[in-house]
């Protein structure tokens, strides 16, 4: 049946993919960084405070002195491509194009910066997705994550007039694809490096205590990644948490106290890997990469090595592939 001439032109029905990640200042300047910092630790799921206690915290102490020191943090790990967390999730994004079909449309945004996930929504309407998966990139679910991430796009769904069905990817800390992918990266990592580790720490963004006591599964997520990874490669992981904000009490032990405390107990040689992210950032390539061996080298370590994350490698993307095209099951058949 043809439509009447005056009739809007409505592209053919297809489906989208929307990878998401946290998020990253459009540049390593402290006024890019206090831009981002403002939008992210607004987020009443990452910051738990009431509003009229902790805004003027934010604004008056944090948003003050902390943008100049991650300015100088995020200038250590920029790249040609800019922040490394956007490039290798845009490249992730760009690697699963056309691997579900010619009716799939995969794009990426993030949570706070730059690509939104309102503008990305809007985008793969108009290139006719009747139907989106939301995938934040999170193997182990938090609210502060996952949750967030779904949020904002729930926020801008609430807005349209003609919404697409929608559905979430799951967290997959203990999907058998998820652990094999990892096992595969971390066992090709330490084949070449030139030392045996004799440790392997797990290191895991922190949360405050208290996410655990209110029932978000995040560290039991993390805990049992770390568990199934070490049961793949033959050895227990040390499990630890990095990234401490503020003065509340958070899940430990704390990456950077375990790094100290390990040569005195002999343990001289360590590789580090972190489950817990998607792709490479300044948590894993500052935080972990450069002051986390500078911790450790003064402890009396001799031997230290972060080891990449999933990142586009081929190990991670063939995992991304795999789980995407699960939660599509019955989308695919359909269009």
């Amino acid at each position: 049946m043809n439509p009447p001439r005056d009739h809007p032109n409505v592209p053919a029905p297809r489906i989208g993919v929307l990878l998401v990640n946290l998020g990253t200042p459009d540049a390593p300047e402290p006024g890019a960084v206090r831009t981002y910092l403002k939008q992210f630790l607004s987020d009443p799921r990452v910051i738990e405070i009431p509003r009229f206690v902790w805004q003027p915290i934010l604004r008056g102490i944090i948003l003050r002195t902390r943008p100049k020191k991650s300015a100088h943090a995020y200038r250590q790990v920029w790249s040609e491509e800019g922040s490394p967390l956007a490039a290798i999730t845009a490249r992730q994004a760009k690697a699963l194009q056309g691997a579900f079909g010619d009716t799939v449309v995969v794009d990426h945004a993030m949570r706070y910066g730059r690509p939104a996930i309102a503008e990305r929504i809007d985008a793969l309407k108009a290139q006719g997705c009747e139907r989106i998966l939301l995938a934040p990139l999170y193997p182990q679910y938090c609210a502060a994550t996952t949750a967030t991430a779904n949020d904002a796009a729930f926020a801008h769904l609430a807005r349209l007039r003609w919404q697409p069905a929608v559905r979430t990817l799951p967290p997959y800390h203990d999907d058998p694809l998820y652990i094999g992918a990892l096992k595969e990266s971390v066992e090709a990592s330490l084949a070449a490096l030139d030392f045996e580790p004799q440790a392997i720490v797990a290191s895991f963004h922190g949360m405050p205590e208290r996410t655990l006591q209110l029932g978000d599964p995040y560290h039991c997520h993390c805990q049992k990644t770390a568990r199934l990874l070490g049961d793949a490669l033959g050895r227990e992981l040390v499990v630890a948490f990095q990234s401490r904000f503020g003065r509340a009490k958070w899940l430990g032990p704390a990456t950077d106290a375990t790094l100290a405390e390990l040569p005195g107990s002999g343990v001289t040689r360590v590789a580090i890997v972190a489950p817990g992210f998607s792709a490479d950032c300044l948590e894993t390539l500052e935080e972990l990469a450069i002051r986390g061996r500078e911790t450790f080298i003064a402890a009396g370590g001799t031997h230290f090595a972060s080891l990449p994350c999933l990142n586009d490698d081929p190990p991670g993307m063939a995992m991304l592939r795999a789980l995407i095209a699960r939660e599509l099951a019955g989308w695919l058949k359909a269009s």
